[in-house]
């Protein structure tokens, strides 16, 4: 009997703060960790399904998850022209967090356009710190593939994000930003 109070205490933090970080929006990341819940629960229901580290198996369903949820916001967004919805810290200047939604709607756009496989594999590379080996593991590939596609993620990013000034991404402007010096050095 698996007991979903323990995962949920245990592990449900590092899963929510991973659909934050790829979505930067509460209401999105609290839908995503509820659906990765739910994706969890029919996985565990299938018959012989085993699963030896839950955190592992969460976050990856959210990664995935907070990427498609990212595609359908930007694709939405692109439609409406609407802009993005990020809202300012009293902690921080206006400037710092105008800097700082800039650079993270910009990011997000272009995670958006990274074919799965490798928005997935730089999400939980560069934003999550997992090893090639987990993200290997996890994805049932091999490391040098991670490597291949975190590669070409990273080189996709930088021709996507070249308008962007990647020296003010180097400011301390807000945790949940990703910072585009990591993809603007290779």
């Amino acid at each position: 009997m698996i007991d979903w109070e323990t995962i949920l205490r245990h592990d449900g933090p590092a899963v929510w703060r991973t659909a934050w970080r790829v979505l930067g929006s509460r209401t999105d990341a609290d839908e995503c960790f509820q659906e990765t819940f739910v994706a969890a629960l029919e996985y565990a229901r299938r018959p012989g399904s085993v699963v030896h580290n839950w955190r592992a198996l969460l976050q990856r369903i959210a990664t995935g998850r907070a990427i498609d949820r990212l595609r359908r916001r930007v694709s939405q967004r692109n439609r409406e022209g609407a802009l993005p919805d990020d809202h300012p810290s009293s902690s921080r200047p206006p400037h710092e967090h105008m800097e700082s939604a800039e650079l993270s709607a910009a990011l997000r756009r272009a995670l958006a356009r990274l074919p799965q496989g490798q928005a997935e594999v730089f999400c939980l590379f560069h934003i999550e710190g997992w090893s090639y080996r987990e993200i290997a593991e996890s994805l049932s590939v091999s490391t040098d593939l991670v490597g291949v596609w975190l590669q070409r993620a990273k080189h996709r990013l930088r021709e996507l994000l070249a308008h962007v000034d990647p020296a003010a991404a180097a400011t301390e402007a807000a945790p949940e930003a990703i910072k585009l010096e990591e993809v603007s050095r290779g």
